[in-house]
């Protein structure tokens, strides 16, 4: 924190810092021990109205009274990352999304509007990278004519906690009313280790999705949208490790290869098999093949409340690159949505 010539602390930050990553301390008005300051790291989104708001690693904004101010001060940005490959947020989001493509897709100015008739947010929400070419307003209501006349719900996948990531936006959009649904983390890590996980015999991969397949995979039902989703990439496996009596695939698994890039999701194991290392044998084998389509990094993206995955990845050697957010419009009269 900034301390000045004479020891005391000093607010070094003005509005004309917005956009920029900041420490703060806060008087809380409290006399607990330990609780009379707090102190925040993040984006300075915005400065109004003498209220500073600040977005988190995480995607959480805080707010906080311009008079309970105590310090302040511009930091540098995050360290880069000393393991896993090196990338961008803007080259994972677009590789990311090359993995999990609609069927439908439209541009407004730099976004890409979304669409696969509700299968999963990412298949069906707006992927922001750039500027739209209209003011904010203005392509938010067509962000939400465009879904309405599909009878979906209007989303935006927003990143945080990342080299370019989209603080800014994400404040925005909650001034406006829309409401963060779900937040997950895209982590990265080197193919290779995953490779040399042990296991993978007994694997079997295909270019499809078989039945058993299906009938493991989490989401029931799935429809003819649904396995064009599944099967849209640069080169998609599917990973089944049989069943011995014949029955439901013990364990699944899916990888996209796009270039150096291996993407892994869908990786799921029967309840009643867990703790097996089916999930590693799984990846293991699909890391196999990627390798020898000439990828070296991989990528997978893990809900923030999933413990047991988050465990088995960073096990397997990834970390987390940024945080993203799916915020859905708010309800309107008049029947808009």
């Amino acid at each position: 924190m900034e301390i000045s010539g004479a020891g005391r602390l000093k607010v070094r930050i003005t509005a004309a810092d917005v956009g920029k990553r900041v420490s703060v301390r806060r008087s809380t008005g409290s006399d607990a021990p330990g609780g009379k300051f707090a102190d925040t790291v993040g984006v300075l989104t915005s400065w109004d109205d003498g209220v500073l708001l600040i977005t988190r690693k995480g995607g959480e904004t805080v707010r906080i009274g311009e008079s309970s101010l105590v310090a302040g001060k511009v930091v540098p940005s995050a360290p880069a990352r000393r393991r896993g490959p090196a990338a961008s947020y803007e080259e994972l989001a677009r590789v990311a999304a090359r993995g999990w493509l609609p069927v439908e897709s439209e541009r407004l100015g730099d976004w890409e509007l979304r669409a696969a008739s509700g299968f999963t947010r990412r298949a069906n929400s707006v992927l922001p990278l750039g500027e739209p070419g209209l003011p904010l307003d203005e392509a938010l209501t067509a962000v939400r004519r465009w879904y309405d006349a599909r009878a979906l719900p209007a989303y935006v996948q927003i990143a945080t906690g990342g080299e370019g990531t989209q603080e800014g936006l994400c404040a925005e959009l909650e001034r406006r009313g829309w409401t963060r649904e779900v937040s997950a983390e895209l982590w990265t890590g080197n193919l290779a280790p995953v490779a040399d996980l042990p296991g993978g015999a007994g694997v079997v991969l295909s270019r499809t999705a078989d039945e058993g397949w299906l009938a493991r995979y989490q989401r029931k039902g799935v429809s003819e949208v649904a396995l064009k989703v599944l099967g849209a990439g640069a080169s998609v496996w599917f990973a089944s490790v049989p069943d011995p009596d014949g029955g439901v695939p013990a364990a699944i698994g899916r990888c996209v290869v796009d270039g150096r890039w291996a993407g892994f999701a869908a990786v799921e194991v029967d309840p009643a098999r867990r703790r097996r290392g089916l999930a590693t044998t799984v990846m293991a084998a699909l890391a196999r093949r990627a390798l020898e389509e000439g990828a070296s990094a991989a990528w997978l993206q893990v809900e923030t409340d999933n413990a047991r995955a988050r465990a088995l990845y960073a096990g397997s050697g990834f970390a987390a690159h940024h945080a993203y957010h799916h915020y859905r419009a708010p309800e309107e009269t008049g029947g808009h949505r």
